[in-house]
Formats: C-alpha cells, sequence, structure tokens
C-alpha cells in the first residue's frame, strides 16, 4: 500500500516547494530587475513559503507511511488562508491518511468538503473515495450522496461492482424496480457483492410480478451455492425467496415443499414454517398446517412478535369444526397481545422524543446479547421484531462501526490530544447522535405499525369469533333435530405401531415441548364436520 500509496502523491502533488521557486527566479542580475512599486491591496491570501515547506514535509511523511503525523499536519495546513488554494489537494490527501488510519468516518468529511470545493480535478476522485468509505461504514446517507454525484464509467473496475450494489439498492428502496434490476445485473460473478446482488435482483423482478424470470434468478442461485453448507444464508434465503415466488405464483402445493427445505437451524426457519403453513392453508391441507402451529406457538418461540399466526390457527380450527379449540386460540391471542397493545400504546402516548425509542431498542439488544440484565420498559417480542427490522439491524450495524472508530481514536492518546484528533472525536461523536436518534425514529415507526397491525387484528379476530358462534350455533340446532356429528379421528384408522415404524415417536402431547421435536409434530385431532 505504501508503494501505491507514494506513486498516488507524487502524481497529485508533483510541484516545486515555494521557497525554491522564488530562489530561482532572484537568480535574474539586480541591473535588469525592476524596482517594484507598492501593490495594490487584494482579497487573494499572500502565500507563505513556512506554509509550503510544512506541506512538503507533510507529503513526505505520507510517502513514508507515517499516517498518523501526516494527519495531523496535514489538517493543520488545510485550515490556512494562505493555503486556500491548494485546499482541495490538501483535503483529499487527509483523506487518504485518515483512511489508512481506519478512521473511515473522519475521512469521508474530509472527501466531502473537497467535493464541495467543486475542484475540477479532485471532486471526482474524491467522490470514488466517499462512496468507498460509505460502503465501510454502511452510511446510506452519506453513500446517497456520493452516488448522486457519481460517473460510473469513471470508477475503477475494481470498485465498480460495489457502485452497482449499492446504486440497485438505492433504486429498489425508491421502488425503481426495473433500474435496481438492470444495476444488480452488472455485477459480476466472484465479486463479493454478486450474491446478495442477485438475491436482490430477483426481489425487484418479484416487485414487477416477473414471477418466472425471479425464480430463474434464485434457482441459479442455489445452483451456486449448493456445494455450500446447509444453513449458509445466501443458499437459505435463495430457497425462502423461491418459495415465496411460489406462492405469488400460486402454486400452494410447489410452495409448500420449497418451505419445507429451509433448515430447521437456521434463524430464517420460524419465518418459514409460518408462511408455509399459509400455504397449507390454501391448499386445504389443514392437518398439516395444525402440526406447524404446535411447533410455531411452542415455549420456544413464545419471543416471536407473530400475532397472526395465531388468528391463522383459528381459521384452520374454523374449517374443521373444532369450535372449542378455536375459542382457546382466540383467548390466547387476548391474553398475549391485549397488554402488549396496551404497552405499546401507552409508550407512544408518553415519549414523544427520539432518544427514549433508541435507548429501549439498545436495553434490548444488550439484553439479547447477554450483557446487560435490565428490564426493558416493552414487551421482548416487540422489541425483537424492531430489531429484526432491515433499517434498524443497517444503523445499528453503522453505529457499532462508529463504536470502533471512536474505540481507536481514545486509545491514541497522542492522536487524541491533537487538534486533528478531537476534530474527530467531534465528528464522531455528532454523527453517533444522529444515528441514535435515527434508530429513535425508525423503532418508533415500528411501533406505531405495530399499534395499528394489532388493532386491526383484533377486528379480524372479532369477525373469526362470529364465525364460530355461527358454527356452534349450526351443531346446537343439528343436535337438537337429532343430527349429532360423529367425531372421527383424522387417523383412527392408523396404528401406534405404523407411526412407530416409521420413525416418529408417538405419545400424546401434555404440554412439553423438546428442542429436537420442533418440527416433527404430526397432528392426529379429530374432524368435526360433516
Amino acid at each position: 500500500m505504501k508503494t501505491s500509496l507514494s506513486f498516488l502523491l507524487v502524481a497529485l502533488f508533483g510541484f516545486t516547494p515555494l521557497a525554491e521557486a522564488q530562489t530561482k527566479k532572484n537568480t535574474k542580475p539586480a541591473a535588469t530587475r525592476k524596482v517594484a512599486r507598492p501593490a495594490a491591496r487584494s482579497s487573494a491570501p499572500i502565500t507563505n513559503a513556512n506554509s509550503r515547506q510544512q506541506l512538503a514535509r507533510a507529503l513526505e511523511l505520507a510517502r513514508g507511511g507515517q499516517y498518523q503525523a501526516a494527519a495531523t499536519s496535514l489538517y493543520s495546513l488545510s485550515r490556512r488562508p494562505d493555503l486556500q488554494a491548494d485546499r482541495a489537494q490538501i483535503k483529499y490527501i487527509l483523506g487518504l491518511m485518515l483512511m489508512e488510519m481506519k478512521l473511515n468516518q473522519t475521512a469521508a468529511f474530509q472527501f466531502v468538503d473537497v467535493i464541495r470545493l467543486n475542484h475540477p480535478k479532485y471532486t471526482r476522485l474524491a467522490v470514488e473515495k466517499l462512496s468507498i468509505a460509505a460502503d465501510t461504514l454502511g452510511d446510506d446517507t452519506l453513500l446517497n450522496y456520493a452516488l448522486n454525484r457519481l460517473n460510473i464509467s469513471e470508477v475503477p473496475a475494481a470498485n465498480r461492482d460495489m457502485v452497482w450494489f449499492r446504486v440497485g439498492e438505492v433504486k429498489l428502496k425508491n421502488k425503481d424496480y426495473a433500474g435496481a434490476q438492470d444495476a444488480f445485473s452488472k455485477v459480476r460473478q466472484g465479486s463479493s457483492y454478486f450474491n446478495q446482488a442477485t438475491y436482490n435482483r430477483g426481489l425487484a423482478l418479484l416487485e414487477m410480478n416477473k414471477v418466472d424470470e425471479a425464480m430463474g434468478v434464485f434457482r441459479n442461485l442455489l445452483a451456486l451455492r449448493s456445494k455450500a453448507k446447509v444453513t449458509d444464508t445466501n443458499k437459505v434465503a435463495a430457497q425462502l425467496a423461491l418459495a415465496r415466488a411460489l406462492y405469488q405464483k400460486g402454486d400452494w402445493e410447489g410452495a409448500v415443499e420449497a418451505y419445507a427445505a429451509i433448515p430447521r437451524d437456521h434463524v430464517l426457519w420460524h419465518d418459514a414454517i409460518f408462511e408455509q403453513s399459509w400455504a397449507m392453508l390454501r391448499s386445504a391441507r389443514f392437518r398439516s398446517a395444525m402440526s406447524n402451529f404446535q411447533s410455531l406457538h411452542s415455549a420456544y418461540y413464545e419471543d416471536f412478535y407473530v400475532p397472526e399466526a395465531l388468528l391463522l390457527r383459528a381459521i384452520v380450527y374454523l374449517y374443521i369444526c373444532k369450535y372449542d379449540e378455536m375459542e382457546k386460540v382466540l383467548q390466547l391471542f387476548e391474553k398475549t397481545y391485549g397488554p402488549v397493545s396496551g404497552q405499546v400504546r401507552d409508550f407512544l402516548n408518553t415519549h414523544k422524543d427520539s432518544m427514549p425509542y433508541f435507548q429501549e431498542a439498545e436495553r434490548a439488544l444488550q439484553a439479547r446479547r447477554g450483557k446487560s440484565n435490565a428490564q426493558a420498559r416493552l414487551p421482548t417480542l416487540v422489541m425483537n421484531s424492531a430489531l429484526g427490522q432491515g433499517n434498524v439491524r443497517r444503523a445499528f450495524s453503522y453505529l457499532r462501526v462508529l463504536n470502533e472508530e471512536q474505540a481507536r481514536v481514545e486509545a491514541n492518546y497522542p492522536f487524541k490530544s491533537s487538534p486533528m484528533g478531537q476534530y474527530a472525536m467531534k465528528i464522531i461523536s455528532n454523527r453517533k447522535r444522529n444515528t441514535q436518534l435515527a434508530i429513535g425514529d425508525m423503532v418508533k415507526a415500528h411501533l406505531t405499525n405495530i399499534r395499528t397491525e394489532l388493532r386491526d387484528l383484533y377486528e379480524q379476530a372479532g369477525f373469526i369469533r362470529y364465525e364460530m358462534i355461527n358454527g356452534q350455533k349450526e351443531v346446537i340446532k343439528k343436535k337438537i333435530a337429532g343430527k349429532d356429528i360423529e367425531e372421527d379421528a383424522v387417523d383412527e384408522d392408523i396404528a401406534r405401531s405404523f407411526y412407530v415404524q416409521n420413525g416418529y415417536q408417538y405419545y400424546p402431547f401434555q404440554g412439553e415441548y423438546w428442542l429436537d421435536e420442533i418440527g416433527n409434530f404430526h397432528y392426529l385431532g379429530k374432524s368435526s364436520c360433516e
């Protein structure tokens, strides 16, 4: 890196120090020199030979790989009025030094300053470096700022995949699905961004309702990851996306089969089994859906926010006329999510600022990692849902990077005590606070959505209960007319030995769950319909 950086610095600062230039200029014979008249006052700064000499020494430090010393000196020089004409160059080199010190946030601000100076040469270079620094940080704001000013054709090939990927992300976020698909398709295979770009390209195609084309993209990604381990996240995400595409297409049986390929020991399995239950309901596979609910509603998943799963279970009971079980599920929904709705409502009404929401999220995150025993004011299942949101995860990741950069500065006392170090600490501190407030806003918005969603789900629960009462009335009418419904077990004609011989553990459920049994339940309930 030192060698390449040295060549870069020579190319950027190939000037002769002013002191030397003045010496050569004054070798003209004294007899031919004219007496200088007093110069008129000018608003332009007077060049200082000492500043030029210090700049030359700073560049020598940079060429020699002494990044900290060079950065400290360049920061001081960038503030001098007599070097105003060279400020874009100085700040650009300062940004390079800070990147070498892994202080990407502080470096990014130098590149932003260069861009604002609109220098004909260094602005383009600064935009390129800013995009790299912002990508490393995961800072969407800076990244968008850079991408809006970037000419991708001028970006070096080594960084072009990253730029196309980030352009695709921005377009996907802005719902420009055609543009996103096109940008993601330009990320080359072999790039570290390729797998995610391929996955996002499939998502963009689904948004355009090009389901078959999207399925082809996901199948290609699965083929590329065929040799990866079963729990490889790219592989699992592609499989889940394929299942969702089949569901969107209306191929319920195909979706059920695709969901079944998600491994149970992956974090996405819970989402998969819930969505698979919907596909089973749509294909009238009620017994299979009930088997899934036994896993979904086990104690192991009690901290998962899935209110819709309880209502879906109640609907399945409605289809098989199990009204007593249906009543129990509706009561469980009200018992579980009634207090949740109230706590979320009270928190939203009490706290208007963003910081309490960030603090609640931070508390929940530390508790999840086992680093804190502090009691959260909101239910764990609600905070787990908030922490699982993509924008919240990304913002916390950015905050972690800022904390790491701050730790690097604080661990280097000579640098921290310098004007450059104090400036870096100020930048990082401001960015941390702004990020915390942004996370607070995200969490608040998610809690607002939860509150609205629970209100709607309570209305749906009321409709489901109404249908349950109607069904119960019909049963009573038939009993009065002497037409009792005979309740037959779904698998009543199959002996216990059948299950034992086929590898099942057959015993009545008594309210206990074991982790290795999750996903292996087989519903043997009775149908109460004619």
